[in-house]
């Protein structure tokens, strides 16, 4: 299993950066590295990512919430050839709380298809980054 994960100290409450997370329409009003949002991001349902780092590319995914307990994204190939499992955990920290992006890869393709992907390190800095700067704006009253 191949994974990616970025975590960042928000200072903001949790509520504030789950409210960042589930408003996927204003995705692209920040800076996510999303360029769109298609579906609510709703416990069960199916949306579908554009993202800059893929142009021309959508990613559906299934999304699984439980708040406040983490969110979760999960998509891929048929028969689980490959598949993504991206999972999004906010908890409190101190005054504020700690936002985690944690994706994991997995199927018997994963060695062939990770080699021709694009690094998703700095797009999950970005990513984590951008929600931090909403949340902690919004926090505000900005």
């Amino acid at each position: 299993m191949k994974h990616y994960e970025q975590s960042v100290l928000v200072d903001a409450p949790a509520d504030a950066v789950w409210a960042v997370l589930v408003d996927g329409a204003r995705y692209p009003e920040w800076d996510s590295g999303v360029t769109a949002v298609d579906g609510a991001i709703v416990d069960g349902g199916k949306i579908t990512v554009h993202a800059e780092v893929s142009p021309g590319r959508a990613f559906p995914v299934r999304v699984a919430l439980d708040p406040p307990g983490p969110m979760s994204w999960t998509g891929g190939m048929p028969l689980g050839l490959f598949r993504g499992h991206r999972t999004f955990t906010v908890a409190p920290e101190g005054t504020g709380s700690r936002f985690t992006m944690r994706e994991e890869y997995s199927g018997p393709l994963l060695p062939l298809i990770w080699r021709t992907m694009p690094d998703l390190g700095p797009s999950f800095v970005r990513f984590t980054n951008g929600v931090k700067a909403r949340a902690e704006g919004s926090a505000m009253g900005h």
